[in-house]
C-alpha cells in the first residue's frame, strides 16, 4: 500500500474509535495493513532520572482539556507551571486540540513523520496506533518506573504486552444524579424502570449510531460478552440482545435517548434530567450546575453488576521525536503521585496511582464503576465493534428493530470484517 493509502487508512480507521466516546459518527473499516513496529533505538537508556535532575531542551505536547470541559485544564496547568518552575531550562510548546480531532489529527502528522513530541489521550485507539506504528514502544523506557501504577492501569497502557503509554488516570462512565430530586438510587435495573414508568424522575442516556461505549455496561448486566479468547464476536450467544430490548423498554416508559451528546449534558445541567450516564471527564461542568450532585455505579441487572468499558488516560510519545528521552521523563514528571494527587483533587480523575487517597465522594463513585469496569480491549478486532455495534443501538432505539436479529447482524458483520 502507498504511503498515501496507508495515511488515508489511519484517519478512516481512527475515526470509528472516536465515535465511542464522541458525537462522531463511525465511517469506514480500518486498514488491512500488516501493523509496523516501531521501537526506540537499542542503545538509548532508560528515560529515568536521577532524583531532582532537571530536564532540559524543548518539547511539543498537546492536549485535549478545553477551558468548557469543566477543570481538567486547570489542573494541567498547575502541574505544568510546576514543572517550569522546576526547569528553567525546559521549554514547553502546549497546543489544545479538540478531542473529537485529535486522534485524527495526530495520526496524519505522525505517519509522514510529523506531529508533537507527546500528546495526552486516553487508549481510545492505543492498540490500532501501535499496530500502525504512529505511536513509540516504551516499554525499555519505563522499565521499573511504574511501581507505584496499578495493575490495570499498567495493562491498559499495553498492547501485546508491551508499553506504548504512561498512564496518568483510569475512567469508566457511571450514574450521575440530582440527589434533590433522585431520592432513592437505583440499584438494579428493574429500580430504574420502575421509576420511569412511574415518572419518579426523568432519565436521559446518549444513544444513535455513536452510543456504543457509553450503554457498553448494560450487556454484562444481562449476560452478554462482547468476543471470546479468539477475538471473534460471541455478542449473539445471549444477553447483548436483551440488554438492548431493555433499553428500548426504557424508552417506551419515558427514558430520553439523545443522539448528540451535548443535548444529554445540556439537560442534565438545565435540570430537565434528573439522572444519567456519563463519564469522570464532564464531573466539572455538573458540579458547576448541579447544586446536589451524586454519582454511582450503573444499576445491576439480573446478570449481576454493570460493566461499563474502563479505559486509561496516558501520554503518548511520538516516535518521529528527536526527543524521545525527555518525553518520557517529562510525562513521568507529570504523572508522579503529587501530579496525579493536582488531576484526582481538582479534575476528578481516578488515579492510576496505588498510593493516592481518593476523599470526594463522586471522584470515589467512579473509582467504584472503574473497579467493576471491563478493561478495554486492544486487540484489532476491536476497530469493527464500534460502527457495527453503535447502528445496531441506533435500529433498536430509532427504527423499533428487533433485538436479536440487529444484535445477530453486527456480530456477523463484525466477524466478516474481522476474517472471522
Amino acid at each position: 500500500m502507498t504511503k498515501h493509502l496507508r495515511l488515508l487508512a489511519i484517519i478512516a480507521s481512527v475515526a470509528i474509535l472516536i465515535a465511542a466516546c464522541t458525537g462522531t459518527e463511525a465511517t469506514t473499516a480500518p486498514g488491512t495493513d500488516a501493523p509496523a513496529t516501531v521501537a526506540p533505538a537499542t542503545d538509548a537508556p532508560p528515560a529515568s532520572e536521577p532524583a531532582g535532575a532537571a530536564l532540559e531542551g524543548t518539547l511539543t505536547l498537546w492536549h485535549t482539556y478545553s477551558s468548557g470541559a469543566g477543570t481538567e485544564l486547570d489542573a494541567l496547568n498547575e502541574i505544568l507551571d510546576e514543572v517550569r518552575a522546576e526547569n528553567p531550562g525546559l521549554t514547553l510548546n502546549v497546543l489544545e486540540v479538540p478531542f473529537n480531532d485529535v486522534f485524527n489529527k495526530y495520526n496524519a502528522d505522525a505517519a509522514t513523520g510529523a506531529g508533537p513530541d507527546l500528546f495526552i489521550a486516553p487508549n481510545d485507539s492505543l492498540g490500532f496506533q501501535a499496530r500502525e506504528g504512529v505511536i513509540a514502544d516504551l516499554e525499555m523506557y519505563l522499565a521499573g518506573n511504574l511501581g507505584d501504577i496499578t495493575d490495570t492501569a499498567v495493562e491498559g497502557s499495553k498492547v501485546d504486552g508491551m508499553l506504548y503509554m504512561v498512564p496518568e488516570s483510569l475512567k469508566a462512565v457511571a450514574m450521575y444524579y440530582n440527589a434533590d430530586t433522585v431520592t432513592t438510587v437505583p440499584a438494579t435495573t428493574q429500580e430504574l424502570l420502575d421509576a420511569v414508568s412511574a415518572g419518579t424522575y426523568t432519565a436521559g442516556f446518549f444513544g444513535g449510531a455513536n452510543g456504543a461505549y457509553h450503554n457498553f455496561g448494560w450487556w454484562a448486566a444481562f449476560g452478554g460478552q462482547l468476543m471470546d479468547e479468539t477475538g471473534t464476536c460471541i455478542a449473539d450467544q445471549g444477553g447483548v440482545a436483551e440488554a438492548h430490548a431493555y433499553l428500548a423498554e426504557l424508552q417506551a416508559a419515558g427514558a430520553k435517548f439523545f443522539p448528540n451528546y451535548d443535548d444529554m449534558a445540556n439537560g442534565f445541567k438545565d435540570g430537565s434530567l434528573d439522572l444519567i450516564i456519563d463519564g469522570p471527564w464532564a464531573s466539572g461542568g455538573y458540579r458547576e450546575t448541579v447544586a446536589n450532585l451524586g454519582v454511582a455505579p450503573m444499576p445491576a441487572g439480573p446478570a449481576g453488576p454493570a460493566q461499563p468499558l474502563s479505559g486509561v488516560d496516558g501520554w503518548y510519545i511520538n516516535p518521529n521525536s528527536a526527543n524521545i528521552e525527555l518525553a518520557v521523563a517529562f510525562a513521568l514528571r507529570t504523572t508522579d503521585q503529587s501530579a496525579q494527587q493536582i488531576f484526582v483533587d481538582k479534575a476528578g480523575h481516578i488515579p492510576a496511582n496505588a498510593n493516592i487517597a481518593i476523599t470526594d465522594p463522586l471522584t470515589q463513585g467512579f473509582a467504584d464503576a472503574v473497579a467493576t469496569g471491563f478493561p478495554r480491549p486492544q486487540v484489532k478486532e476491536l476497530d469493527n465493534f464500534w460502527g457495527n455495534f453503535g447502528n445496531a443501538l441506533q435500529q433498536v432505539l430509532e427504527t423499533d428493530a428487533d433485538a436479536t436479529t440487529a444484535i445477530a447482524t453486527a456480530c456477523s458483520e463484525m466477524n466478516t470484517a474481522n476474517g472471522k
